[in-house]
């Protein structure tokens, strides 16, 4: 039986109802896989021309053949007559990160970059890669979702498609097609060298597996396809119920989950509402024994203790009952400006940006006719400093009488890893000014006084 790539490529598009100009961009390794999809794409492209089509190659530099190779990648785009592309990556490689895992992100990574809102990624992942994927997920003791394994058409890159037309395609009939339309590709040694854990199972295990069981790779499809229904119904019943264990801090702009609410949760319950919290933040999910790490230690340690808990570049904080998870990466350095910036704002220069050692910045407007910080006088010296000690007294305009700066602090709520994050005003040695919350009394501007503003970009 013919393989029609081209239909099937039409076939996951067509319910997509792309825009006229829509990209549909192929992610060409030049291996078989890849250029039959690519032979069928070069057929559909001359029935759709509405489209724009492009072929990415990337060059991971670590084959000695890989310049070879994006010569023959470019050879046959032009003549499929297709957009060609080669991007060079270096690898990030690190603690717990494999070469393979380290060539992916890169390959992602540049795929991100090329797609836009409405267009198309595909790629030529295909039946026994689904048995691959379901395989190491099982090895990795992952649950659900990480069964679900790849699915046929999925959201990708912020209003992007993913789709892989060929994931209901057994390896074999990829093969006859190469070979009965004579599609050249190349070999890759390294797909058969088996340290790589894909590479043990498509040479070592899946063969055997398929001598036994020749049906497996349509079955295991068929488990993934049940596995990520199951999801999608636990997603959704996530969906309607996690926001009302979220609140939002509005003082510091980010979300915190209730955890005397989380504690009202059964322990399976409060596995999967945390893990969706976690990613909803952005941050990828932590294996099963960090996540039930982090719930003992958020839930049950004591009321007084500081959490203080680094995974995967989150780092996690309680405060009033309530958890924060943080980019770690921004906590490690103390913030400064540079001493010797000049504050200088007046009737004749109305704006200035002020530079914080974290990339962030700091902006100074003056106002004519609102309430904001009075200018300070001829001799008075402005700085601008992170943190000061907490029993420094303050008197907010918004407060009856003078407090110590901690009890301020609490008072809006904010956390003490935060109280040294925020930008702090001085009148020579006077405090007169936390950016983002309050001005000291004394110094603020009175009706039809020209004042300053400030506005703390992170």
């Amino acid at each position: 039986m013919t393989l029609a790539v081209a239909d099937l490529i039409e076939q996951n598009i067509a319910p997509l109802a792309l825009k006229d100009g829509a990209k549909l961009v192929l992610a060409y390794s030049g291996g078989v896989d890849s250029a039959v999809l690519c032979h069928g794409l070069a057929q559909y492209a001359r029935a759709q021309p509405q489209f724009q089509y492009l072929l990415v190659h990337v060059h991971h530099g670590l084959n000695p053949a890989a310049d070879s190779w994006v010569a023959h990648c470019h050879q046959q785009a032009l003549q499929y007559q297709l957009p060609f592309k080669c991007q060079r990556v270096t690898l990030t490689l690190g603690a717990r990160i494999s070469t393979e895992a380290a060539a992916r992100d890169a390959r992602y990574g540049v795929f991100t970059e090329l797609v836009n809102p409405g267009d198309v990624l595909l790629t030529a992942h295909h039946q026994d890669d689904q048995l691959e994927t379901v395989l190491l997920a099982l090895k990795r003791g992952l649950g659900p979702k990480g069964l679900a394994a790849m699915g046929q058409v999925q959201t990708f890159a912020q209003q992007a498609w993913l789709v892989r037309p060929l994931l209901s395609v057994s390896r074999e009939q990829i093969e006859a097609a190469a070979k009965q339309h004579q599609i050249s590709h190349i070999e890759d040694d390294s797909n058969h060298d088996t340290q790589y854990d894909r590479n043990f199972l498509r040479h070592e295990i899946i063969p055997r597996l398929k001598e036994r069981w020749s049906a497996i790779s349509v079955t295991s499809s068929r488990s993934a396809a049940l596995c990520a229904q199951q999801q999608t119904l636990l997603d959704e019943v996530v969906s309607e119920r996690l926001p009302a264990l979220i609140e939002h801090n509005a003082a510091l702009g980010k979300p915190c989950m209730d955890l005397c609410l989380l504690a009202q949760q059964s322990e399976h319950w409060q596995a999967v509402y945390l893990r969706a919290f976690i990613e909803a933040c952005g941050f990828n999910a932590p294996s099963q024994a960090q996540l039930q790490n982090l719930l003992l230690q958020v839930l049950h340690a004591k009321s007084d203790a500081q959490i203080n808990i680094v995974l995967n570049g989150l780092l996690a904080k309680r405060y009033q009952q309530r958890l924060y998870l943080l980019e770690a990466k921004h906590y490690q350095q103390p913030l400064s400006v540079d001493c010797g910036v000049i504050f200088d704002v007046n009737e004749h220069n109305t704006q200035q940006q002020i530079a914080v050692s974290d990339g962030s910045c700091i902006r100074i407007y003056r106002l004519e006719n609102a309430s904001g910080l009075k200018l300070p006088n001829s001799t008075q010296q402005v700085s601008i400093k992170f943190g000061a000690p907490g029993s420094t007294i303050v008197h907010p305009s918004t407060r009856q009488k003078s407090r110590e700066l901690k009890k301020v602090w609490q008072e809006f709520a904010v956390p003490p890893w935060e109280r040294s994050r925020v930008p702090l005003v001085y009148f020579d040695d006077k405090l007169v000014c936390a950016v983002g919350y309050w001005i000291e009394k004394a110094y603020l501007s009175r009706k039809g006084e020209p004042s300053i503003q400030l506005q703390y970009h992170q």
